[in-house]
């Protein structure tokens, strides 16, 4: 998650494989880690090879690259755990200042022969809005999805981003195309209730979401335009926006919503986000 494009020196097959390790070896010790974004949004698609096509015609970033690092989650009554799992064990090089100003909320690593590094967020995700998961193993969010975070998680850590970019809109075009909207309990399917419920209390979180969804339907139109998604691949993600769009909208709001709604854009409704320049 840093606007710094370095590229993985390892192929997208490679680094898949090596960041499932992770979370692997982690889970034998009792540690729960889960995969974020891109990355964890490619092993979801996995099942599906169209969907994976989707980031080599629309170019997820500038060149061949696919990934810039690994984002990881983890929870913070575990943090001495997992420092000493990424410090000891794996041997991975820390981010001193880091360490020093955000350890409790977050830890950066560099691998050891600079393959690539990682961020280690714990409890939540805090950018334009949170995506909350917990702080305790058996009590969160994490436990939901192995060795991923759970699609609806993945749908929200891109829906808050005030100020969305291609490479976030590709990421949900290839994450909707492979998975349907649906309610809770059924597998590959992102829990558009879980969405909903976040999104009725929260104007400002609701307003981007919102705003974003729109902005993926523009964006997969484009690329039909141009020729790189096909017809039927636009008709799929958009009646999954739209399903979306419809359970977020039949939600009833809370009272902290409608207050909110009240003042609209007037003020600031997310938070400025200022990102760890490595």
């Amino acid at each position: 998650m840093s606007d710094v494009h370095r590229a993985v020196v390892l192929s997208p097959e490679d680094f898949v494989k090596e960041s499932m390790s992770i979370v692997e070896k982690a889970d034998k010790k009792g540690i729960v880690l889960r995969i974020l974004g891109a990355c964890a949004i490619y092993i979801h698609s996995l099942h599906e090879p169209n969907s994976i096509s989707i980031y080599t015609r629309l170019g997820r970033l500038a060149g061949h690259q696919l990934f810039t690092d690994l984002d990881l989650v983890g929870y913070s009554k575990q943090r001495k755990h997992i420092v000493k799992f990424f410090e000891e064990e794996l041997k991975f090089k820390y981010d001193p200042l880091v360490k020093a100003l955000f350890a409790n909320r977050r830890l950066i690593y560099y691998h050891p022969l600079d393959l690539y590094h990682i961020d280690v967020f714990f409890d939540k995700l805090e950018f334009s809005h949170d995506v909350v998961f917990g702080d305790k193993p058996g009590k969160g969010r994490l436990e939901l999805d192995y060795p991923t975070i759970a699609l609806e998680d993945l749908v929200l850590e891109k829906l808050q981003i005030t100020k969305i970019n291609q490479k976030d809109l590709v990421d949900l075009a290839v994450l909707l195309h492979g998975h349907d909207v649906c309610r809770a309990g059924e597998k590959e399917c992102v829990d558009g209730g879980h969405i909903a419920t976040i999104l009725s209390d929260d104007w400002g979180f609701w307003y981007d979401a919102t705003t974003n969804l729109g902005r993926l339907l523009n964006f997969v139109n484009s690329k039909v335009n141009e020729g790189k998604l096909s017809s039927s691949e636009k008709e799929a993600i958009e009646s999954r926006v739209n399903k979306l769009l419809s359970m977020i909208n039949e939600k009833p709001k809370t009272k902290n919503w409608v207050k909110r709604s009240i003042v609209g854009v007037s003020k600031p409704w997310y938070r400025e986000v200022e990102e760890v320049v490595r």
